[in-house]
């Protein structure tokens, strides 16, 4: 090979690489230099809220317990 085949060759490569890397950066887009901004939390403390009155009262329905509607035997099972 000659060294204008040489030099023939490696413009070749540098001017794909230019037109490679500025195809790509148009597709991909550059790097972005707008700020984000991001919500925090409050911090985890170990002071303890005491619950909701209306809903944690001593007359409120407790869903664990079993409910006998029309004075039903609870044993009988419905088909």
């Amino acid at each position: 090979m000659k060294r204008t085949d040489i030099a023939m060759i490696v413009l070749i490569v540098a001017v794909s690489a230019g037109i490679a890397y500025f195809v790509a950066n148009s597709l991909f887009g550059g790097k972005t230099e707008n700020g984000v901004t991001v919500k925090t939390i409050d911090p985890i403390t170990s002071v303890i809220q005491p619950p909701d009155a209306k809903i944690f009262n001593k007359d409120a329905i407790n869903p664990s317990v079993g409910v006998n509607v029309n004075a039903t035997n609870s044993s009988s099972t419905t088909p």
